[in-house]
């Protein structure tokens, strides 16, 4: 399977942001709506568009009203959403209003959650394993777990997990280039797909994820400030697939 760029819509009090670390207080990027910047994004090729309620992550009541939006207007394109799914309810709603995907953080940490969901939902699930220092970050970032990583890794395999997503919080909207070392500390613990996010500053980023055996990475702030576009990243890996 081909290399997948993730145009990120992070989306707070209905615009599209960047923050650095997740912090709330700290808005790197104010971009437009979010159905101006899905559209732009289909327009460009996009495979599959990222969404994070922030409002949602941060409070654990996400939005149904936006997934329904975006997933309209992105059409045959499929959504990924996350931030504040916390229970199979509200997953189960967010599949409902259009939602190809939904990611769980929080969640996942309980192991009874991880085997009811891993086995309802298989392969519309993807675990986000959102690290700072090497340890699982909780509620929408804001508390910092003594769970490894890595570990949680191994424990999304053994309850059936279909997917990660792995973040490292430090990086994120930074423009630092990913953190290879907690990627290939998940890759080490667990063969399963891996979708790379934060830090991403270049095509050659790209590249090198998908050289160290990602599956596709996520790009936020590189698009929004101007690095490069999504075409442009299309383009770039397309020269040379796996």
């Amino acid at each position: 399977m081909s290399f997948i760029v993730y145009p990120a819509l992070d989306v707070l009090e209905g615009r599209c942001v960047r923050l650095a670390e997740g912090r709330r207080e700290r808005v790197t990027i104010e971009g437009g709506d979010p159905a101006t910047a899905a559209r732009r994004f289909v327009a460009e090729g996009a495979r599959f568009l990222h969404m994070v309620d922030l409002d949602g992550a941060f409070s654990g009541q996400p939005s149904v009203e936006l997934v329904r939006l975006i997933a309209e207007t992105a059409g045959d394109v499929p959504l990924q959403v996350g931030g504040g799914y916390r229970s199979l309810e509200a997953i189960d709603a967010a599949v409902e209003a259009g939602a190809a995907r939904v990611m769980v953080g929080t969640a996942a940490a309980s192991p009874e959650f991880l085997a009811q969901a891993a086995s309802r939902y298989a392969e519309q699930l993807v675990v986000a394993i959102d690290a700072r220092d090497g340890k699982v970050a909780l509620r929408g970032w804001t508390e910092l777990s003594e769970l490894d990583a890595a570990d949680l890794a191994r424990a999304c395999a053994d309850a059936g997990i279909r997917r990660l997503l792995v973040t490292s919080t430090r990086r994120d909207g930074s423009l630092a280039g990913p953190d290879f070392e907690l990627l290939d500390d998940v890759l080490e613990a667990t063969r399963l797909p891996l979708i790379a996010a934060g830090g991403v500053a270049s095509l050659d980023d790209l590249r090198a994820l998908r050289a160290a055996g990602c599956e596709g990475a996520v790009a936020g702030a590189a698009i929004w400030s101007g690095r490069f576009t999504l075409a442009e990243a299309l383009s770039a890996l397309s020269e040379q697939e796996i």
